[in-house]
């Protein structure tokens, strides 16, 4: 009996690096089928790309259309690093699976410059950030090369993100403080 537990434990050991990726790989697999949707984080990144055109107004109206990107790719891969530095393997985890769903719903975006079927926040009174992006660099006609190259960046993520544990040994848990 005494062997099977050590067995067990050892086994156990072995294994326990990689709970986390094979939770988050369920999560990316829903995220891949549902193309990256899931509705409370999708209103959060929402917020995070309309604040990134406010905060990118003052460079012109380029960078202005281009913020949004900006901020939905800055604001994830920021705490990415930020994990990544604290040797935090979960937290990095979850941070790099939040940078590939937001870069699924830019190559969602991207796709859509010339037929423009998606609905936007402002309706009709607002223009399409990626169709404006796209004609101003005479790259319109390859939107969905360009969205690919997103969503190919999101598997990308998502790859690093269910291996990290290969990249981190020695890693420290997640302490989440709730002391407010």
């Amino acid at each position: 009996m005494n062997n099977r537990n050590n067995i067990i434990s050892l086994t156990f050991v072995k294994i326990r690096p990689w709970i986390s990726s094979i939770i988050l790989l369920l999560l990316i697999i829903y995220l891949i089928k549902n193309n990256g949707r899931i509705l409370l984080i999708d209103y959060i990144n929402l917020l995070i790309h309309e604040g990134g055109h406010g905060i990118f107004k003052v460079f012109g109206k380029f960078f202005y259309t281009l913020g949004g990107t900006i901020a939905q790719l800055l604001i994830p891969g920021m705490f990415v690093v930020f994990y990544l530095a604290k040797r935090n393997k979960i937290l990095a985890q979850i941070a790099l699976v939040w940078l590939g769903q937001n870069l699924i719903n830019i190559s969602i975006y991207a796709s859509d410059a010339r037929t423009q079927r998606l609905h936007l926040l402002g309706g009709k009174k607002v223009y399409h950030d990626w169709t404006y992006l796209l004609r101003e660099t005479g790259l319109l006609n390859f939107d969905q090369e360009v969205g690919l190259f997103f969503y190919s960046m999101a598997i990308v993520a998502f790859i690093i993100a269910v291996l990290i544990p290969f990249f981190i040994k020695n890693y420290k848990p997640a302490k989440i403080n709730l002391d407010l």
